[in-house]
């Protein structure tokens, strides 16, 4: 994020030269204000943006949107920019800097021979949690599914658990699986050079979007030992494209991950032969016997899921507010490294003071604490304060589930629940690793026993009102009032606890806590996701989004290229860093009265790639070309294809022409120009599109919707609202 500069046209001109740039303006859509511009951030001014003033393809239409690629851009031309005091955000902007991924596999000639050739036999297929989301949804992050990513996410939760952070490390366990299946699915490494010659046919975005998928229900399994829950939490949180094959086959995955988790265990423990360590953090097992539950608690659950979901949006609120301080201010990497010591110093101190200033000694005798601490308490005692700060998050989560009644002062758990509820919101979203699925457990394990010990006071001590019981009901409801999940997180609960009968109040609480939420703020992630002006596209359009159609919500000009194209005229369109366009229509017309039809659609890195190995009609023409190009070179440069300022093209080359009918899209989607907006988005998402070409009666192109021409429509508080796009 960087200064907003001056406002530009489309064309990346300033709005006032008119009389240069008469074509390139961008056209008022109907309802929007003439000359309105667009933000760009960063500080790039209009001089930064200028069109190639030579360019020999189709424009058809005015520019209202996108695609950008930063790839393209040598970062070592850009002048230094120094860092700005102040950094002005808000919620309602919409990157450009972000790309889609391509998730339908472009059926050109290639493609199709390929596919009559393989043989398909059975194949698996395929947080940061908030960029594996965007990730699954279609948005390619930067680096976030990259081998030096895993490295710095595994070291840097490690340090910052033994750190004393409120942190877990089940949010970044769930990436780091990400991670690791998006590797293996490539079958080499373009951080360490190095390519196996394997899986050749899964790079490509589809399958690596089935892998991640995988990879995130994997580390949900391990982390909880709950492979179902792992499967449902990436359908309901992660993948945006779901089918049935998918669900055994990552199925499959979270249950492999779980017995390989508890081999290592087991090997760790020194007994190799037992296997009753099914996932890093267990709950323990809630014994019905003991523990039950009956009907006219049922209410007290419910209410127990409102104060979670307040709590809930409480949270989520601070940390927004905490979040837009972040973006603003704290931007240059010196003051990150300072914030995080600053909240690592004072997380300790107040825990010591807290200590020091408890005087809540339990016996040791028949207490169930792992690492009990002395510290001012009497011989054969231990300080209760200090077993919840310093264990282990999830060790203070089961101590909470489990130790019996009358082992917490009811001012312990309270002074605990305060301060460590704005600790883990303080924590969350520092430049460190951290996950915030143990913190709102332990936050919400804390008040809710709390919760259970005034109740009993109340009730005169009944057998019923059992601590640990409220304690497992305000984990749930805290958790599903931070992240507004259900299903998973019902599931994973279930699994963890080892108990079917809380299934019922759990998913209960866990309702209630998301729909109490939801009416004061969004989920965590979802907002984290808003912050970072992603276009994120949700499942379903604005519902009051039918009055807008396809011819107002489209990017134009569309640059299009005919057929047989001239190679410079593809290089100029390529080279043109106003618009970095990454899909271009192919267009043909019959005869020279005839305006041109479309024929397919082509995309940036296949161009480039066409480009890189010449392939050009007068060297076939002349035997130059030693053999046909096949679908491995294109995937062989996935996903870093080379920037189009690296290939060398000749003046003489410059004057080839290139026949793209072999390597295009002979049958992309497309709707008509007056295609409600709900039925574009429908369309758009469901498929995994990239680019949709908008067409007229007569099947000439006026228009191409992209993710973020989508995406900036969203509802607000006073109706239907449009985001501003920033280069940001």
């Amino acid at each position: 994020m960087a200064n907003v500069s001056k406002k530009v046209s489309w064309s990346g001109r300033d709005q006032d030269d008119d009389e240069t740039a008469p074509l390139l303006r961008r056209a008022a859509r109907p309802g929007a204000p003439a000359g309105e511009g667009t933000p760009l951030l960063n500080g790039a001014g209009p001089a930064a943006a200028r069109r190639s003033p030579h360019s020999a393809s189709f424009q058809i239409g005015q520019m209202s949107n996108m695609e950008s690629d930063d790839e393209l851009l040598d970062p070592e031309m850009d002048p230094p920019h120094p860092f700005p005091k102040e950094i002005p955000h808000n919620e309602k902007l919409l990157s450009l800097k972000y790309e889609s991924l391509d998730y339908d596999n472009s059926e050109n000639q290639l493609f199709l021979e390929e596919e009559r050739r393989i043989n398909h036999m059975p194949v698996a297929a395929g947080s940061g949690i908030p960029q594996i989301k965007c990730f699954l949804n279609g948005v390619k992050i930067p680096h976030v599914v990259r081998l030096k990513t895993l490295v710095i996410k595994v070291s840097g939760v490690i340090l910052s658990v033994v750190g004393g952070l409120a942190v877990g490390k089940e949010g970044p366990m769930i990436h780091s699986g990400s991670v690791i299946a998006a590797g293996i699915s490539q079958g080499r490494s373009t951080s360490l050079k190095r390519d196996f010659k394997i899986f050749e046919y899964f790079r490509r975005d589809t399958e690596k979007r089935d892998f991640v998928s995988a990879g995130a229900a994997a580390g949900v399994s391990a982390a909880f030992g709950a492979p179902v829950g792992g499967v449902l939490f990436s359908l309901e949180e992660g993948a945006s494209f779901w089918n049935q094959f998918l669900t055994w086959r990552i199925f499959f995955a979270s249950m492999i991950s779980t017995f390989t988790l508890n081999f290592v265990l087991s090997i760790y423990h020194g007994n190799i032969w037992d296997l009753s360590s099914p996932g890093l953090i267990n709950f323990g097992r809630f014994d019905t016997q003991t523990m039950v539950y009956t009907i006219h608690e049922i209410p007290i659950f419910i209410a127990m899921g409102v104060v979670g979901g307040v709590l809930g949006a409480v949270f989520n609120a601070l940390n927004y507010w905490l979040t837009m301080f972040r973006i603003r201010y704290i931007h240059r990497p010196c003051l990150q490294v300072i914030e995080a010591m600053l909240v690592a110093a004072v997380t300790a101190t107040v825990a010591f003071v807290l200590i020091y200033s408890s005087r809540d000694c339990q016996p040791l005798q028949g207490s169930s604490v792992s690492y009990p601490l002395q510290l001012f308490c009497a011989d054969g005692e231990y300080n209760s304060m200090a077993a919840a700060f310093f264990n282990t998050p999830e060790k203070s989560v089961v101590g909470l589930f489990h130790d019996p009644p009358g082992s917490y002062n009811p001012v312990t758990l309270g002074l605990f629940t305060l301060v460590y509820f704005f600790l883990a919101c303080w924590t969350y979203g520092l430049t460190v690793s951290a996950g915030v699925f143990i913190p709102s457990l332990l936050i919400g394990a804390a008040w809710g026993r709390l919760f259970g010990i005034s109740l009993s006071y109340v009730t005169g001590a009944a057998i019923w009102a059992d601590p640990g019981k409220y304690a497992l009901m305000g984990a749930a409801a805290q958790l599903g009032g931070i992240v507004r999940m259900t299903l998973s997180l019902t599931v994973i609960m279930m699994e963890a606890t080892s108990n079917v009968t809380y299934g019922f109040p759990i998913m209960l609480v866990l309702m209630t806590a998301k729909i109490v939420g939801d009416i004061f703020i969004e989920g965590l992630y979802d907002m984290h996701i808003q912050l970072q002006s992603v276009p994120f596209l949700h499942w379903e359009a604005p519902v009051t989004s039918h009055s807008l159609t396809a011819r107002e919500v489209m990017s134009t000009p569309v640059t299009c290229l005919r057929r047989r194209e001239k190679v410079g005229v593809i290089v100029d369109v390529l080279s043109n860093a106003a618009s970095n366009h990454n899909g271009f229509p192919v267009v043909e017309s019959t005869d020279d009265t005839q305006s041109a039809r479309l024929q397919g659609l082509i995309l940036r890195s296949q161009l480039i790639v066409l480009l890189k190995h010449k392939v050009f009609v007068e060297r076939s023409n002349r035997g130059l070309v030693q053999r046909r190009l096949r679908l491995k070179d294109f995937r062989d440069a996935y996903p870093r294809f080379p920037p189009i300022q690296s290939i060398h093209v000749s003046q003489d080359e410059r004057e080839c022409t290139m026949d793209l009918s072999e390597f295009m899209n002979p049958s992309p989607y497309t709707v008509p120009q007056e295609a409600s907006l709900p039925r574009v988005f429908k369309l758009f998402r469901a498929l995994g599109l990239r680019h949709l070409v908008v067409v007229d009666n007569h099947n000439q192109v006026v228009g191409l919707v992209t993710r973020k021409d989508l995406a900036r429509y969203r509802l607000g508080k006073g109706g239907l609202e449009e985001l501003s796009l920033a280069q940001t």
